[in-house]
């Protein structure tokens, strides 16, 4: 595992698992596989409505829990529920989060974020960030807040790899942990020559060389599967490094080309939508 220093001091692994779109029994499932392979990154969401399985996969791999870095994000419609971090907490089945994340720019996400400032200064959560911002979006958290967000979490790839918003976050101190790191499954993306070529040379998948980048970038990735083959894989990062023209090579490949786009109209749904937590298994 490689590691990076959020600008708190607090460490975190550069590779975890995703469970985006994944059912309560297949998060459980593919987090107690991810853990057994070496996995200690656990990225999970009040609206994927499967917190309570990612905490009973946490406790059934019996690793300690000192030893994994979890996080979460709030969802818009708990930005002004005073207990929304304690319920959190509660759904997980632990006393802390190491990374708790604002999901969306929706509904009053300032009083969400005064909520986890809150909370981090109880000693609730270890980390602050944010997911989803824009540019102009972060300097109004940057003009108000005071505890500085550690990591913004949004889609990076090698069709988009969002570098004047890099360039602002360095000199911020943010790191980017990306989503869709590789470009949604995009085969176009992944069947790219030059990744076939490199997986080639290392004797590794194209997968694996796009994951393999993004962590010599300076990315987090989060990349999420149900398949234990998979999951296997997309740890398998750690024993080979690119060149220096191989990074350029990718760097050239830079299209910005988003999969995810979002609009004032769907901002307005997040806001009023309510996640079934209190439903979930």
């Amino acid at each position: 595992m490689e590691y990076t220093t959020l600008n708190n001091g607090v460490k975190m692994p550069m590779a975890g698992i995703g469970t985006f779109l994944l059912s309560p029994d297949e998060a459980e499932a593919s987090v107690l596989s991810a853990l057994q392979c070496g996995y200690r990154l656990i990225d999970t969401a009040n609206a994927y409505v499967n917190e309570k399985a990612v905490g009973r996969a946490i406790k059934k791999s019996r690793v300690p829990r000192e030893e994994i870095f979890l996080e979460t994000k709030l969802w818009p419609s708990f930005y002004e529920q005073p207990d929304a971090v304690d319920k959190t907490l509660q759904r997980l089945g632990t006393d802390y989060i190491d990374l708790l994340l604002i999901h969306q720019p929706a509904g009053n996400y300032k009083a969400g974020y005064k909520l986890m400032e809150k909370a981090y200064q109880e000693g609730k959560v270890r980390a602050i960030g944010l997911s989803n911002f824009d540019k102009s979006l972060i300097k109004e958290i940057l003009d108000e807040c005071k505890v500085k967000p550690a990591i913004l979490q949004t889609e990076v790839h090698p069709y988009s790899q969002e570098k004047k918003l890099k360039e602002f976050l360095d000199e911020q101190a943010i790191i980017i942990q990306a989503w869709y790191p590789l470009g949604h499954g995009d085969h176009k993306l992944i069947e790219e020559p030059l990744f076939t070529e490199l997986g080639r040379k290392y004797g590794k998948s194209n997968a694996q060389i796009i994951l393999r980048w993004h962590i010599q970038s300076g990315n987090i990735v989060i990349p999420g599967s149900k398949n234990p083959d998979h999951i296997k894989a997309n740890f398998d990062l750690f024993d080979f490094e690119l060149t220096d023209g191989e990074m350029a090579q990718i760097a050239a490949m830079d299209k910005q080309k988003r999969y995810y786009t979002c609009t004032p109209s769907m901002l307005k749904a997040y806001a009023e939508m309510v996640p079934p937590v209190d439903a979930q298994k």
